[in-house]
């Protein structure tokens, strides 16, 4: 019989201190972002800063392919909900913006200045902004925090419009933080101030999928357990409740890595995202 009991909840959901040489991050991704930010605003390719709400964090980038584009990604960032902001993740949509879409991706207000469920009405408003700008279909993803927020937007307590939600073909969580509950006993849970309600009304893994909802998620093979077993969770639980869904581990890839594949437009990260 094998038994397994989290004792330090801390570090269940630690990522830098345990990934040798994460000191590195998030200061890799800086150049990157900045170099696709340049070439594509030179390009005139590059709708930098646009408003989707009141707050000040209430923005996003939009950058678009070298014609009509196919479809509207979203890219939601991490950062457990109190940390980061759209730049440092530019460089990310270079595999969608070459295989022909846009690609959006805002910023959000941060906890303790909203709680989690301000969160998710801010990332509803910014796809319905982008959606007004991008015609076909809208596909989701999100790292961490983010993949939590993707995976929100397609449960039947959507806080998106009926169109828009319509509009959602696949939705691709990575790494993504699916049960909120086990984040209440960690340190962090001071600065996010979730209770057992907003626990229950804003995991993905304790909603119910609306109809047509399409979800993969994907993790990799070097992260905490605790990423792992909710990479697996919700995957789990929706295929119980109707949902397509999917799981994928992709091996040597940690918490902060585990993203690079959607740079590459070949990379199966990429190609599962956008696939029809």
């Amino acid at each position: 019989m094998l038994e397994h009991r989290v004792a330090d909840w801390d570090n269940a959901y630690a990522n830098g201190d345990n990934i040798a040489g994460s000191n590195r991050w998030p200061a890799a991704w800086d150049a990157p972002a900045q170099a696709f930010r340049d070439t594509l605003s030179a390009a005139g390719r590059a709708k930098l800063d646009i408003a989707y709400g009141d707050s000040p964090r209430n923005r996003l980038d939009l950058f678009l392919p070298d014609a009509m584009p196919k479809g509207l990604v979203v890219f939601i960032h991490g950062g457990y909900w109190k940390a980061f902001d759209k730049n440092p993740w530019s460089h990310l949509a270079k595999g969608a913006v070459a295989s022909g879409f846009a690609v959006a991706m805002p910023t959000y207000t941060l906890c303790p200045d909203i709680r989690i469920s301000g969160i998710v009405r801010e990332i509803a408003a910014a796809i319905a902004k982008a959606a007004t700008m991008v015609g076909g279909p809208v596909i989701l993803t999100g790292h961490s925090a983010g993949g939590h927020l993707a995976s929100r937007m397609v449960t039947t307590t959507t806080p998106l419009a009926a169109d828009v939600a319509g509009r959602v073909r696949n939705v691709v969580s990575i790494s993504g933080v699916h049960d909120l509950r086990p984040i209440m006993r960690t340190g962090m849970n001071t600065t996010l101030a979730i209770d057992e309600a907003e626990a229950l009304a804003e995991s993905p893994a304790l909603l119910r999928p609306m109809d047509g909802a399409r979800i993969t998620c994907w993790a990799g093979g070097g992260e905490r357990a605790e990423f792992l077993r909710q990479n697996a969770l919700l995957a789990n639980i929706w295929t119980g409740l109707g949902a397509m869904t999917s799981t994928v581990v992709e091996p040597d890839r940690h918490h902060f890595n585990i993203v690079d594949g959607l740079a590459d437009p070949t990379h199966p990260l990429t190609r599962t995202l956008l696939a029809e």
